[in-house]
């Protein structure tokens, strides 16, 4: 039914809804590969058909100044027609004009569709590489990650926008001359296409083999931008181990690598080059002489315009096909980029869907039933037969000797390890039931060593939550005993934290941590070897403010110090990934022999008591 204006605006309160349409989970999800980027470059096809369009008729503006040639030498110079010339000048002015107009236009297209297909390829790679589960970054090198993806992602995308779209609408120039070759020198014609034949026939003999030398080259590249972003990374561990002889010789070995294999690339690169190059040469200057052999053989029926004119116009076909031999080279090395780039982008993610799943309001309570859990390669399972219940708003402690599972426990609570045996649960939910996101946003996690982003301390502490203010940032740095050395600071909370957080000691670093974790309130809250890098002194600061801390939430501390869980509802003691007792310490101390052997052996200074002096040894008796 249709509306006029008049009724439209009785009943139109003056808001409307945009709508557009959203990308599929299919289509986010979709393997990545060469086609993918091309899926999304077609996604631009609108500004491509102008691109088109203008190509199209820059091609045939290409042909105007050799048609005007021809028509001077044959027509003007022989005919003397000065009009006939007055209107070839200004047909040739207008040309001009319109060639440098279009030039320009399809330049600023070209230009706008790479800069998109630029800005998605980086959005998507980076939502990619968030996916993708915590453990696989820990098996691989940043450096690595890095050259995998960043750098192969910009040569996949430069050749897609930029080489193999200008050597394609240097094709369609191609197209367009030919049928033009065909009017002007139908013979000459066949010869100018026997040779881009042959120039076909080499670059296709040559892919093949490029690819393998091309491999081998970015394999080396990338072996070396490893070096270089590991040796930046530990940098002061570098310097305060005097390794800076042992990293140049690293770096020096992958430098030489990498050079070889470039070059041994760009030779094999540069002989179909060699080869194509004697035959565009004779698409440019020998067709002058054959054409110059036809015209003295037919008597001179060959018109001499005509022949100028096709051989500029051959000159013309020449370069899209010099492209081609070029384009072969890159269209190894952008293979090879989208298969180092895929290896790591179609790992499978942490969670096939982050919109899905349960985002139940937490209350806390913990529960493991029969969960065993084993590393990926590993022969011995991590955790092995756990049960365990803690109530909702108390505070378990987790001890064991190294390797135990303690921190295994806690990652598969955060949802980083998702493929267990049994059931963990929260609430009495399953957690790979519960949506990840949701489950981290109501978790707070400390580990022994964590991550600060450069910028002030306020920003660390909020983290980008939305909703938070200064006042929550203040109110958790007290809870975690931060506050006192912030307040020192000549900007206090808008202190600049700088990369590595190189100007703050580790247990600034530490009480800032823990006080992001504390600062969205979260139900349960994770203190894995947290206090393990204060100094005494902030370490009973933050153990005297447990109690605030723990206040409505449930408290997972792991750590090797049994004296800082003694007030802990219940300790969970591990060993080799088995449950050796649970309960309070009080009843530990009593039954369990491997939590009593942990007592003992920290606080043996206790429990041994000094020797006494005899009298007698006192009087050298």
């Amino acid at each position: 039914m249709g509306l006029n204006e008049r009724a439209l605006s009785q009943i139109w309160s003056g808001e409307c809804v945009l709508l557009h349409k959203r990308r599929t989970a299919g289509q986010q999800d979709a393997p990545f590969t060469l086609g993918w980027v091309a899926q999304l470059v077609w996604m631009e096809r609108r500004t491509l058909r102008d691109v088109l369009l203008a190509s199209v008729v820059l091609s045939i503006l290409t042909v105007l100044p050799a048609l005007v040639v021809m028509t001077v030498i044959d027509q003007v110079v022989t005919h003397q027609s000065l009009s006939t010339l007055v209107l070839l000048t200004l047909l040739i002015g207008i040309a001009m004009l319109s060639e440098t107009l279009l030039g320009y236009a399809r330049r600023r297209l070209i230009l706008l569709v790479g800069a998109r297909v630029d800005a998605k390829l980086n959005l998507h790679v980076f939502q990619r590489l968030l996916r993708l589960p915590l453990d696989y970054f820990e098996r691989n090198q940043a450096g690595q990650i890095w050259s995998m993806t960043g750098q192969q992602i910009n040569k996949v995308r430069e050749f897609l926008t930029g080489k193999l779209l200008t050597t394609m609408l240097d094709l369609v120039t191609l197209v367009v001359l030919l049928p033009v070759l065909f009017f002007l020198q139908p013979a000459l014609s066949w010869i100018v296409l026997l040779c881009a034949g042959l120039i076909a026939a080499v670059i296709f003999a040559f892919m093949k083999p490029m690819s393998h030398r091309v491999k081998r080259w970015i394999d080396a590249e990338t072996a070396k931008s490893t070096v270089m972003v590991e040796t930046l990374h530990g940098i002061r561990t570098v310097k305060s181990l005097a390794l800076e002889h042992q990293q140049q010789e690293r770096w020096d070995w992958r430098v030489a690598e990498a050079t070889q294999a470039k070059l041994d690339a760009g030779r094999l690169a540069s002989l179909p080059q060699m080869l194509t190059t004697p035959l565009e040469g004779f698409m440019q200057r020998g067709v002058l002489l054959l054409g110059a052999y036809l015209a003295l053989a037919d008597g001179g029926t060959v018109a001499a315009g005509g022949l100028i004119a096709f051989m500029m116009l051959s000159g013309r076909v020449a370069q899209p096909l010099a492209s081609l031999a070029k384009l072969m080279e890159d269209i190894s090395e952008v293979r090879t980029a989208t298969a180092l780039a895929a290896s790591v982008l179609n790992q499978r993610p942490e969670s096939a869907d982050l919109s899905s799943g349960l985002r139940p309001r937490f209350q806390g309570a913990l529960s493991f039933r029969s969960v065993g859990y084993s590393y990926p390669g590993a022969v011995t399972p991590a955790l092995e037969s756990v049960n365990l219940h803690v109530p909702a708003g108390s505070v378990l402690g987790i001890v064991g000797r190294s390797g135990s599972g303690k921190s295994t426990l806690t990652r598969l609570l955060q949802g980083i390890s998702r493929d267990y045996k049994g059931q963990v649960s929260i609430d009495g939910i399953e957690l790979r039931d519960i949506n990840l996101p949701h489950l981290r946003r109501n978790l707070g996690v400390v580990l022994q060593e964590n991550f600060l982003f450069r910028g002030t301390i306020r920003d660390n502490i909020l983290a980008g939550r939305p909703g938070l203010t200064l006042t929550d940032a203040v109110h958790a740095a007290r809870l975690a005993g931060a506050a006192e050395f912030i307040e020192r600071l000549p900007n206090g909370y808008d202190t600049w934290v700088e990369e590595g957080s190189t100007n703050l000691s580790g247990g600034q670093r530490q009480r800032l941590a823990i006080a992001r974790a504390l600062v969205h309130n979260p139900r349960i809250l994770i203190l894995d070897e947290a206090t393990s890098a204060l100094d005494p002194e902030s370490e009973a600061l933050v153990n005297a403010n447990l109690a605030h801390i723990a206040h409505g939430r449930t408290m997972v501390i792991v750590s090797h110090r049994l004296s800082s869980l003694v007030g802990c509802d219940q300790i969970l003691v591990l060993d080799e990934g088995r449950v050796m007792g649970i309960g309070p310490h009080s009843d530990l101390i009593a039954r369990c022999a491997t939590y009593r052997q942990l007592w003992l052996q920290q606080n043996r200074h206790i429990f041994e008591q000094p020797s006494q002096p005899t009298p007698g040894a006192a009087e050298g008796v």
